[in-house]
């Protein structure tokens, strides 16, 4: 076995170098610096994370120009989509992940509407495997399902308004309670709903953490931590404004939180086997719940059939409300450079700094 995994990291350095000089042979000399920036950051050592300086340099690159910007983009899904490599592709998803957590706010605005034509992130990889090795299969399992929770974050993201957590939104933060109050009750329970998608999404990731000691499984993981707990403040903040407007919610508008409030109640227990919170966020979240079960008045809102329904002859309004409601899977472009829509501009809540 030993031997087969030498072979096979052989094999990866001699993929790594013919894919270097193919990029500086045929690419055009304004984008070989680019093409060899991706491939520096998405070698096919299958443990080890991309390395910081490289990660740095990508970042930079991508704050030169929006020609740049796009051609990087292009360059990094490019090699996402060709590579039938478990340890390439997660890495392509890690670099995505930085982009959105850290990157400038140009090259955010490129991949928000990439491919050009359809202004859609196409990450969808749920045909990914690589059978090489038992390990490679166990990784392709991590690879689809990350895959699937950046489409989730970008989907969300545009929801919301901003990036979920990059750290160049960091200048509005202050302004959160101000945004906050002036959106309508269905814009509140829409961004609870996608944010709770959201943290649906990372529910489901893979049981299987350790593959071979791989090191990035790791550095994913603190990623996605981070972004939950993003999630779980900002899912925060609209419940506090909607319960302050209790008195105010039309019976569709109880409806829909409630159903929001119920699949955030489903997610707990693996919620709380995959991330210790902090007893004060953990305490402030759930007790905020119960609080707002209580206060829309769960003894209107009963269980037919399935579905949630009023009391009152109020169904039509009810199910007309899911139509404004963003579903799982649903996409809104982001207005390019436009990128906060009508909720001003790009801000970010720094999760673990608000959690201690």
């Amino acid at each position: 076995m030993g031997k087969v995994t030498m072979l096979r990291d052989l094999i990866g350095v001699i993929k790594d170098k013919a894919s270097a000089s193919k990029a500086a042979l045929l690419s055009k000399p304004n984008t070989v610096s680019l093409h060899l920036s991706v491939l520096r950051a998405t070698t096919h050592s299958p443990s080890t994370p991309p390395d910081e300086k490289h990660l740095a340099a990508l970042l930079s690159l991508g704050d030169s120009s929006r020609a740049t910007a796009a051609a990087l983009i292009e360059s990094l899904m490019d090699r996402l989509h060709r590579t039938g490599t478990a340890a390439v592709a997660i890495k392509c998803l890690f670099t995505i992940h930085h982009v959105i957590r850290r990157g400038p706010f140009i090259l955010q605005d490129q991949l928000s509407v990439f491919p050009a034509s359809g202004g859609r992130n196409y990450l969808n990889l749920s045909g990914f495997r690589d059978g090489a090795t038992a390990a490679t299969w166990v990784l392709s399992a991590w690879v689809r399902w990350y895959a699937c929770y950046l489409e989730t974050l970008l989907s969300t993201s545009r929801v919301i308004g901003f990036f979920l957590c990059s750290s160049s939104s960091t200048l509005e933060k202050d302004n959160q309670d101000d945004r906050l109050s002036s959106y309508l009750n269905l814009g509140l329970i829409r961004d609870v709903h996608s944010l709770v998608t959201m943290i649906e999404e990372i529910c489901k990731a893979p049981d299987s953490l350790l593959v071979e000691g791989n090191k990035i499984l790791y550095d994913v993981t603190n990623m996605v931590s981070g972004d939950y707990l993003s999630a779980v403040n900002e899912v925060l903040l609209r419940l506090s404004e909607l319960n302050q407007r209790l008195s105010c919610l039309s019976f569709a508008e109880s409806v829909e939180l409630m159903r929001g409030l119920k699949r955030l109640e489903d997610c707990r227990e693996r919620m709380e086997a995959l991330f210790a919170l902090k007893k004060p966020l953990s305490e402030a979240l759930w007790g905020l719940v119960g609080e707002l079960k209580s206060g829309v008045g769960i003894g209107n809102v009963c269980r037919e059939g399935g579905k949630l329904v009023g009391r009152r002859e109020k169904g039509s309004e009810s199910a007309r409300f899911d139509d404004r409601v963003v579903q799982h899977g649903d996409s809104v472009r982001f207005s390019s450079a436009r990128f906060g829509l009508n909720k001003l501009s790009l801000m970010v809540f720094d999760s673990v700094e608000s959690s201690t």
